[in-house]
């Protein structure tokens, strides 16, 4: 088989041997080349459709004393939202970052914000308070 590889905006024409086919997933088929199993694309089907592309906020679970709490470990980036604010279900509140990547963490519900109890800097445990709601 021959591939068209880019990389750093150079292209390379290579040839490569498909030594073993494995089962493709739901999404994603995997292509076993040289004892490396590569993720290749599916083409998009009423059963495997086009994956949202970037990246969802992360919907944290909302607690029956109404506040979020961090789903994972990680440090707060940005604040989205204010005391008062109104939000949405989905909305974004806050991005954390870990192992260098940013998260973004959503609203699990409609409604106001009471007390942020983060802000930007700041390093946080999973499952530490982060939002509360009136």
């Amino acid at each position: 088989m021959k591939l068209r590889v880019t990389v750093e905006g150079k292209t390379y024409e290579v040839e490569v041997e498909v030594l073993e086919e494995v089962p493709a997933g739901p999404m994603y088929g995997s292509t076993s080349v040289h004892g490396t199993t590569v993720a290749t694309p599916l083409a998009p089907t009423k059963s495997n459709p086009t994956p949202d592309v970037g990246p969802a906020p992360l919907a944290s679970t909302v607690t029956s004393d109404h506040v979020v709490k961090a789903p994972i470990v990680g440090t707060i980036v940005q604040l989205k939202v204010a005391p008062g604010d109104t939000v949405a279900v989905n909305q974004v509140l806050l991005v954390m970052e870990a192992m260098k990547m940013e998260t973004n963490i959503a609203s699990p519900i409609a409604g106001t914000i009471k007390t942020i109890r983060v802000s930007p800097g700041e390093a946080v445990k999973a499952g530490q308070v982060l939002v509360e709601f009136e």
